[in-house]
């Protein structure tokens, strides 16, 4: 079955609401993407309009910005220290948004959704 972002059926008293139309293309969602640390693949999906996203399957540089020196640096990915989004992502090594990773320039902080884009963009703790 397919995963669906649409309102729900029930109002919050528990009540129905009655469907109005029928399900649309750009109503349906997609399993989360768990992006791992390995040789880079990217996955290329279309969306509304003919856009499309970029969904990292697995990635093993980030870019690093270095407030420091204000200049954005290439750095290989050691591995997940801290993960906000789920304890057991970081023995998973599964990036998200927010996540510390161990570079080989220091410890940096995952600034983007590497689910929704290409590449994995980070600040130096």
């Amino acid at each position: 079955m397919a995963i669906s972002q649409k309102r729900s059926k029930r109002k919050v008293t528990g009540g129905r609401y009655r469907p109005w139309r029928k399900k649309k293309l750009g109503e349906l969602g997609s399993r989360p993407v768990l992006t791992k640390i390995a040789e880079r693949k990217i996955k290329k999906v279309r969306t509304i309009g003919g856009n499309c996203k970029f969904k990292t399957l697995f990635e093993e540089a980030a870019n690093v910005y270095d407030p420091k020196t204000k200049k954005y640096v290439k750095a290989k990915i050691l591995s997940v220290v801290d993960n906000p989004a789920n304890r057991n992502y970081v023995r998973r090594n599964i990036i998200t948004k927010g996540t510390i990773l161990e570079t080989d320039k220091g410890k940096a902080r995952v600034t983007n959704r590497p689910g929704q884009d290409a590449g994995i963009q980070a600040i130096l703790q």
